[in-house]
């Protein structure tokens, strides 16, 4: 997953893969919306997954999920990249009224490169994927091989690990992949 070579203005591009989700209003939409706006804001999606549809974790009082994973380009640093997901959410009018409540996007970052960043406000990889099934389902479906220097094994194989029991199910309303 390492970066290209740098362009002509001296940026490198970095591989990044990316967590998309909502539950609120036409999920499918939303999720097609915000792919729609990171290719806008210098984000480029190279694969997406198919969407599924998952159960809610934490708080259950709330409806089901639709997910997918996207692997995607940039020559953002990972803490501008952070603000761009914040901003293309914030531009969805997406609120997050509590943590793990209901979401019109959320949009995280699961990778970026082979980087391991530890900040207050950015964690990479991101520190739950391991153990979320909503996240390595549509992640292995495009990156079953990926690995991260700081994992025993490939995404493929952390999914046969993980001990989240949770449901997950390829969307079949509407469109299936992003």
């Amino acid at each position: 997953m390492p970066g290209n070579a740098p362009n002509s203005e001296g940026k490198r591009t970095a591989a990044v893969y990316l967590a998309l989700g909502s539950n609120v209003g036409d999920r499918s939409a939303n999720l097609h919306e915000a792919l729609r706006l990171l290719n806008e804001s210098g984000v480029s999606v190279v694969r997406s997954s198919s969407l599924y549809e998952t159960e809610p974790l934490d708080y259950l009082d709330q409806d089901w999920f639709l997910n997918a994973a996207v692997e995607a380009q940039t020559q953002r640093d990972p803490l501008v990249l952070l603000q761009t997901l914040r901003e293309i959410e914030k531009r969805m009018g997406s609120k997050k009224p509590f943590a793990k409540g209901p979401r019109l996007i959320d949009l995280d970052i699961l990778l970026y490169d082979h980087q391991a960043i530890d900040l207050p406000e950015l964690q990479v990889p991101h520190p739950r994927m391991l153990e979320r099934r909503f996240v390595l389902v549509p992640l292995a479906e495009i990156a079953p091989d990926l690995r991260h220097p700081s994992w025993p094994g490939n995404v493929a194989e952390m999914l046969a690990r993980t001990h989240d029991l949770s449901e997950v199910r390829k969307f079949v309303g509407g469109s299936t992949s992003c």
